[in-house]
Order: C-alpha cells, then sequence, then structure tokens
C-alpha cells in the first residue's frame, strides 16, 4: 500500500472506531449478564449504575432481558442518553455534571441508595459502572457539603495526581463510593457489570469502587492531599483528621455477595485495534493498557520509539503501528490552561519531537468521546502539521505551554469529533509508521 496522507488519516481513523466497537456496551454487555432470579423465589432485579456508559449499559440490560421485570436507575453525564428499550424505559437515567459535581448527582446518588435498602437475598442487583462515576455519584459524607467536595474535585484536577490516588481521597469524602453501594444492598446477591478506563483494571478505583472493598485510609488520604499541597476547605481538612468512619474494607461479610464482572477493557480495545491494522497491512505493536505519566512527555517518548522504529526497525520495522493506552496527567498553574486534554497534548508533544518527519502520522483520543474541555475526542497529527501550524501564524511550543493543544488541532481541520460514545475505556493513541 502507497501511505499517502489521506490512507494514513484513514487508517488511523479506521484503527481508533475498531477500539470504540470493542468497547460498545450494546455488543458485549449481554454475554456477561447472570441468569435472573427464579420467579419462584420471589426475588426482584434492581438495576442501578453510574458512569459515561451508564445508560447504553441499562439500554443493553433491558434488550437483552425483554421479560424480566426490571427497576431500577442509572447516573450518566448530561447529553449522554439514549432511545428507550423494548417496551419503554424501565431503568430511569438521571443525569449529572462532569467532571465537576452537582447536586443532581448528589440527588441521584440518594435516591440509588434509597432503591437498595431492604432488600432481601433473593433479590439480584446488577451494578453498572464505568469511567466517570466518581464525579457523576458525588453523595457528600455526614457532615460534608457538596460545595465542599466539588472544591475537593477542582483541586485534585489540578493536582495532576493519578486517578488511583485521586480515589483514594474521594471514597473518604463520600456516602456512595468506596464500597458504600454494596453495604446498602446487602443481603441481596451484587453483580457488578464494569467497563474498565483505569491502568490496571483496578475494580476498586473505578469511579471509585462503589461495589468493592477499599483497601486504602484515611491516613493515607491525609498523606496525598499534604504530598500534593492541596487547599481544601476546612470541613473536609476535620472530617479527614478524625476518620470517624471508615470505608468496607477486604473480608467485610456484608460484601460477601458481591461478584464483578469486566466486560471491556483498555486491552480488549487494544487487541481490537491491533486486527483491525492487521488487516490494513500494518505489523501492530502494542506497547501497553497502562502508560501514565504527563502528557506531554509520553508524546515526547512516543515520537522517540517511532523514529527507532523508522531508522532502526526496533523494536517493530514500518510499516507498523505502535498502539498504546493509558491514562496520563496535565499539571496546570492555579488559574491556568486553555481547551483540550491529555490525548491531544500528548499528540502536540509527539508532534513537536518528531519535527516533521516524514512517514508518521498519529491519532491520539479518549474513548468517552471528551477529551478534557473540548467537544472533540482527540485529534490527528502528520509530518506537516508543524508547517501547517507555522503558517496559519500559529506557535505550536506557545501552545503546548498554555495547555491549548485544541486551539492548534481546531486551526488545522484535525479534530477527531465522535461525541459522547457512550463508553469508556480510557484514552487510546495510535501511531503509524510507515
Amino acid at each position: 500500500m502507497a501511505w499517502s496522507d489521506a490512507t494514513a488519516r484513514e487508517a488511523l481513523r479506521r484503527i481508533f472506531a475498531a477500539g470504540l466497537a470493542a468497547a460498545d456496551p450494546l455488543v458485549v454487555l449481554p454475554g456477561y449478564l447472570p441468569p435472573p432470579p427464579d420467579p419462584a423465589s420471589g426475588g426482584r432485579v434492581v438495576v442501578v449504575g453510574v458512569g459515561k456508559a451508564a445508560a447504553k449499559m441499562a439500554l443493553a440490560v433491558e434488550r437483552a432481558w425483554p421479560g424480566v421485570p426490571l427497576q431500577g436507575l442509572v447516573i450518566a453525564p448530561h447529553g449522554a442518553d439514549v432511545p428507550d428499550g423494548p417496551g419503554g424505559r424501565r431503568i430511569a437515567v438521571r443525569f449529572a455534571s462532569h467532571p465537576v459535581p452537582d447536586a443532581g448527582g448528589a440527588a441521584a446518588a440518594a435516591e440509588i441508595l434509597g432503591l437498595l435498602r431492604g432488600l432481601r437475598p433473593a433479590d439480584l442487583v446488577l451494578f453498572l459502572v464505568s469511567g466517570g462515576g466518581s464525579a457523576l455519584s458525588t453523595l457528600p459524607a455526614a457532615g460534608l457539603g457538596l460545595e465542599d467536595l466539588m472544591a475537593v474535585n477542582r483541586a485534585l484536577l489540578r493536582s495532576g495526581a493519578p486517578i488511583g490516588e485521586m480515589n483514594c481521597i474521594r471514597k473518604h469524602l463520600s456516602g456512595f463510593s468506596g464500597g458504600r453501594v454494596a453495604v446498602a444492598a446487602h443481603p441481596a446477591r451484587v453483580v457488578t457489570l464494569a467497563i474498565s478506563d483505569v491502568p490496571g483494571d483496578d475494580p476498586a478505583v473505578i469511579a471509585s469502587g462503589p461495589t468493592v472493598a477499599d483497601p486504602t485510609s484515611f491516613a493515607e488520604a491525609r498523606a496525598l492531599v499534604a504530598h500534593y499541597r492541596m487547599e481544601l476547605p476546612s470541613a473536609v481538612v476535620r472530617h479527614l483528621a478524625e476518620a470517624a468512619e471508615e470505608s468496607p474494607k477486604p473480608g467485610d461479610p456484608r460484601l460477601a455477595g458481591c461478584e464483578l464482572r469486566m466486560i471491556a477493557t483498555p486491552l480488549l480495545a487494544l487487541r481490537a485495534m491491533a486486527e483491525a491494522a492487521r488487516a490494513l497491512g500494518l505489523a501492530p505493536l502494542i506497547l501497553g493498557d497502562a502508560l501514565e505519566g504527563e502528557a506531554a512527555v509520553l508524546g515526547k517518548v512516543l515520537a522517540g520509539i517511532a523514529r527507532s522504529s523508522a531508522a532502526h526497525g526496533l523494536p517493530i520495522g514500518p510499516p507498523c503501528v505502535l498502539l498504546s493506552g493509558g491514562e496520563t496527567t496535565v499539571t496546570m498553574a492555579a488559574g491556568g490552561g486553555g481547551s483540550g486534554g491529555r490525548s491531544m497534548e500528548g499528540l502536540l508533544g509527539l508532534a513537536l519531537a518528531l519535527e516533521g518527519q516524514p512517514g508518521i502520522w498519529a491519532l491520539m483520543a479518549d474513548t468517552d468521546g471528551i477529551d478534557g474541555k473540548s467537544d472533540a475526542a482527540g485529534a490527528i497529527a502528520g509530518p506537516d502539521t508543524l508547517a501547517r501550524a507555522q503558517a496559519a501564524g500559529l506557535d505550536a511550543r506557545a501552545m503546548l505551554a498554555g495547555h491549548d493543544s485544541y486551539g492548534i488541532f481546531a486551526a488545522l481541520g484535525d479534530l477527531v469529533v465522535t461525541g459522547p460514545t457512550l463508553t469508556n475505556v480510557n484514552d487510546v493513541r495510535v501511531v503509524i509508521i510507515a
């Protein structure tokens, strides 16, 4: 195949689309459903959930179980709605704000806990969880207000802390996460169907683990606040210091009836992308599903690997594609920042490091369809990106320093816009070396 700019860009989009398809709840979720309760037992099915994929996961349950009586509700981001299932909507959808929590999310989280209280051992709770659930179900612990947790969330987003450390703090300020949903549902059977968006697929980290035992402690949360020098409301500082009510820990008997099934993960998406690449005549190399670090720095590292592949055939020779996933960070000064997020910032870092080297194209995007504060999933860069930016009067290095990666790719017409995908298996990166 002759790798023109047009064919490379089309290949990037097709490979990305394969990853999204592999994480589509309508496709993957039905195969993981447990049998519904035996009608003779009188057991009910209560379906609850949180996350960016929550509405589509609920629709998948409704389609898979058209004759099963269902009740429940899920919390999804504003704009992430789906059509009604067969026979009308049986699982309600509430909408909340992400990434900054709002009162709607807190009220819906309290409503979920209310639905779960008083269940029996014969009842089945399906908990549908995906990334973004922490912000969407922000229910303050006793003694805290929503404004307190909103201030914490802003501090976390500015800190540059990885998602696991963020969630350690969140779980110790919450009335919902860190195993508290499972405690509310006890003694019912709880089956959690999870779409992972976190490095390592740790269920305690996905949406802060509402149905999973929490191995972290108040002491760890306090240490992280000190490490990142977060300035938090006095009520939050006092709550962390008092450590009055720990989250349920591994071995808690109230969680004994809980089961977790991982239905989609970053690695599964990357493997589907690798198959799509092979079909296009590209040799795929998956570098990993949990690459972390500062976004622009990781972009520079990937550029170095791509250069080595082009020049020496190591770690793989062209025509090939480097695939990776994982959640990077963007550390911003207080009050600073433009538009765009981790994916576009990493892509601009890669483009600057490659300095227009021929034969290398890349796409970096968030599988939920929203990168940072933008309306794009990510963007595409090629050998001519920097030259076209310069011709348009754009200073790529200054825009990277100002965290305005969206501005440069929007001006060049290189955004990847999907709208909300209603799934989320973290960020993916595709680098073609032709």
